[in-house]
């Protein structure tokens, strides 16, 4: 059977300093990303591409999808393996190349979850759980270069 989700968000440019996209240098990347009934997002571009360094970037935005996605499959499998997961922190990276034409791709993204469990004698296992969480990722199915994984387990002192 086949499940279909849908999801709506508006994105609404807010960079016109007043003659819009006259020159490249003349305009601003912030925007808002916005969804009904949740707290809106102040995007702009990366600094490299005249951005301000506050706001979310694509490129964060992706990373961070792509880490929160992990950490609810994870969560998810864990609970349905019956391991106890009382903390979890990821800090995760991103490369991308630009390419000599202006347009450029992610090339891998590094997830490094640091998971605390309850029980010490459920380490192996939960750490075993990160693969089964990979294949279970739907932002990591969806993209076309590898999301690598180098957990950490432990257990609660």
């Amino acid at each position: 059977m086949k499940i279909e989700h849908h999801y709506d968000v508006r994105v609404a440019w807010t960079g016109n300093r007043g003659t819009g996209t006259s020159d490249y240098r003349a305009y601003g990347r912030d925007h808002v990303v916005s969804a009904e009934g949740k707290h809106p997002l102040e995007g702009s571009s990366d600094r490299t591409f005249h951005g301000d360094a506050d706001r979310w970037n694509p490129e964060e935005l992706l990373l961070a999808a792509l880490s929160q996605c992990h950490m609810l499959s994870y969560l998810h499998v864990a609970a349905r393996n019956g391991v106890v997961v009382v903390g979890y922190t990821d800090d995760a990276t991103g490369t991308m190349v630009q390419t000599r034409d202006g347009g450029g791709h992610f090339t891998e993204a590094m997830l490094r979850p640091r998971v605390t469990v309850a029980d010490p004698g459920q380490v192996e296992l939960a750490h075993s759980l990160h693969a089964e969480a990979a294949r279970e990722c739907f932002i990591a199915a969806s993209v076309n270069f590898p999301v690598r994984h180098e957990p950490e387990t432990v257990a609660v002192p």
